[in-house]
């Protein structure tokens, strides 16, 4: 028993839509340099912290502070970006904040510079709170920092603490500070070329 095709195609009619698909493929495909290289951050370090809970006395605890975060290029002489938080406080337990970032060229590249920071933070252990922080980075040569921070919660929680650490994206990827000591072969950027991606 034979059978015919429900449609008809026109031998020629196929032709012209695999040239089309093939043609948006291709552009889709094809690459070119970019001309926004992010900046990032990857920051750990420790230093004390003062706790304080529903108004009782400020506690002194040993803390950790890690970052991770992207911003706008680094040849612009201001960067905006963000950044994720996580302040393990030792014996107690860890709150984690989201926020927004606002830095120099210099701190973004590990030389001298300076970054402020503000967001939104939570905290899950004994009293549970949510509230907000700042914090200035104050960042030197090979992606040394200061973090002095202070957050303000719900259930009167207080914490100020002091961080010293060292940011390893702009140590190493980002790193223009220090150079005449240590040469960066390859940094995201230098003064004076055109920023693209690599």
């Amino acid at each position: 028993m034979l059978t015919r095709p429900l449609v008809r195609i026109a031998p020629g009619s196929l032709l012209p839509s695999i040239l089309g698909a093939t043609l948006a493929l291709s552009a889709l495909a094809a690459t070119r340099d970019a001309h926004a290289d992010v900046s990032s951050w990857l920051f750990v370090g420790n230093g004390p912290s003062w706790i304080s809970q529903r108004k009782l006395e400020y506690e002194l605890k040993p803390s950790m502070q890690i970052d991770f975060g992207v911003g706008s290029p680094v040849s612009k002489p201001v960067v905006i970006g963000g950044l994720v938080r996580a302040t393990p406080y030792f014996g107690k337990g860890t709150d984690l904040a989201l926020a927004a970032r606002i830095a120099t060229q210099g701190f973004a590249v590990g030389d001298w510079g300076v970054a402020i920071d503000g967001g939104a933070f939570k905290r899950w252990w004994r009293t549970e709170s949510s509230g907000w922080l700042t914090s200035l980075q104050l960042g030197a040569p090979y992606g040394i920092t200061l973090s002095v921070n202070a957050s303000f919660g719900s259930e009167d929680n207080r914490t100020y603490g002091a961080i010293l650490g060292v940011d390893l994206l702009r140590l190493t990827v980002y790193r223009l500070g220090g150079e005449k000591w240590w040469a960066n072969p390859r940094p995201a950027w230098r003064p004076g070329e055109e920023p693209t991606q690599r």
